[in-house]
């Protein structure tokens, strides 16, 4: 239908700040959109790998068809394991806030994966960066909050 425009190497810089930019308007598509224009051209772009996936997460409360697939295809190119533990542990807990929005059935379990994912990210932080432990504080506060649970799970008709 079209051909998208390619994006110049030069205007990268002015891009990924515009992208931030809309993610603080709370225009997530926006973001999206410029951060795929950024990929088009580097597509080892760390800080567009990093800011689509946020630009990615921040509509999941909001009812867009943003499928776990479509972030994971951008959380595994980030290159760091702390890096990519911690915005793995962003998406979780951004699912499972979004979940806890829409009556929470397996919220307890999205911030669990979320928490396991900030203790490994952690485990490898690099000094001075506790940032990890803050996200995995504000889950366990959510979830004692919320009074989240576990979801009991039936027995298999098979045991």
């Amino acid at each position: 239908m079209f051909e998208l425009k390619r994006l110049h190497s030069e205007a990268i810089a002015a891009a990924l700040e515009k992208a931030k930019h809309y993610r603080l308007l709370n225009e997530p598509g926006a973001a999206e959109s410029i951060c795929l224009d950024i990929l088009a051209v580097e597509p080892d772009n760390q800080e567009a790998l990093i800011d689509i996936v946020l630009a990615m997460s921040d509509r999941f409360g909001k009812d867009y068809a943003v499928g776990d697939a479509r972030v994971t295809e951008y959380l595994v190119r980030i290159r760091g394991d702390y890096e990519r533990a911690y915005y793995t542990g962003i998406t979780y807990e951004r699912r499972a806030k979004a979940d806890l929005e829409k009556g929470g059935v397996g919220a307890y379990e999205l911030f669990r994966q979320a928490m396991a994912c900030f203790e490994k990210a952690e485990s490898m932080r690099p000094v001075g960066n506790d940032d990890a432990i803050l996200r995995w504080n504000g889950c366990a506060r959510i979830i004692m909050r919320n009074n989240l649970e576990p979801r009991e799970m039936g027995h298999d008709f098979l045991e």
